[in-house]
């Protein structure tokens, strides 16, 4: 392996320390800002260490077609000391700061999507309720207006039938009926 690889490589293995402590603290505030339950760390803690494995496994793919030598660790291990001494803080603080994008971007798309869809829904729903009302009033309105024109000829008829209605009896059922039509007639209106 000529020397230019091996410093292909090292470079390979700094650069993958840097993206393997980058990733480790932005999961680390993610993990800590959005409460995933205790239960879940375990499998999110392999998971981490599953990427960064085959992340590490590409890299050195890439730079010696996975040869493994002691400079491999060496990169890796200086790698992610100067993310940490370095870049750990900024990192954390950007993780955060996009966290409190994401969201008040949240937030707005909700707020709009209230504006936009809800308040009309809600305003129309009310509109028709409105109008159902009314055109209810109106129609309970003429139905008694014509309830009260009918009551003359109920009479005449009454008057006219009165000889036969004095035969004729009235079947229990008609009169449960009759009544529970009146009680509820007398509940709605």
């Amino acid at each position: 392996m000529s020397l230019d690889t091996q410093w292909i490589t090292l470079t390979w293995m700094l650069l993958s320390g840097i993206v393997m402590g980058m990733a480790y603290d932005s999961y680390r505030v993610l993990s800590g800002q959005l409460r995933f339950p205790r239960w879940s760390m375990h499998t999110l803690d392999l998971l981490y260490w599953v990427a960064s494995a085959l992340f590490v496994f590409r890299m050195l793919y890439a730079g010696n077609h996975g040869q493994l030598r002691f400079y491999v660790f060496l990169g890796l291990i200086i790698g992610v000391c100067f993310y940490f001494w370095l870049l750990s803080v900024t990192t954390q603080r950007f993780v955060v700061m996009l966290i409190k994008l994401a969201r008040t971007f949240i937030h707005w798309c909700g707020h709009i999507l209230n504006i936009l869809f809800v308040m009309p829904a809600k305003g129309l729903y009310k509109l028709v309720r409105v109008i159902l009302g009314f055109v209810l009033a109106i129609l309970i309105f003429l139905g008694k207006l014509v309830l009260q024109c009918l009551v003359p000829f109920g009479k005449l008829f009454r008057w006219m039938f009165r000889p036969l209605l004095k035969h004729w009896v009235t079947p229990r059922w008609m009169i449960r009926a009759g009544s529970s039509i009146a009680t509820i007639w007398k509940r709605w209106f």
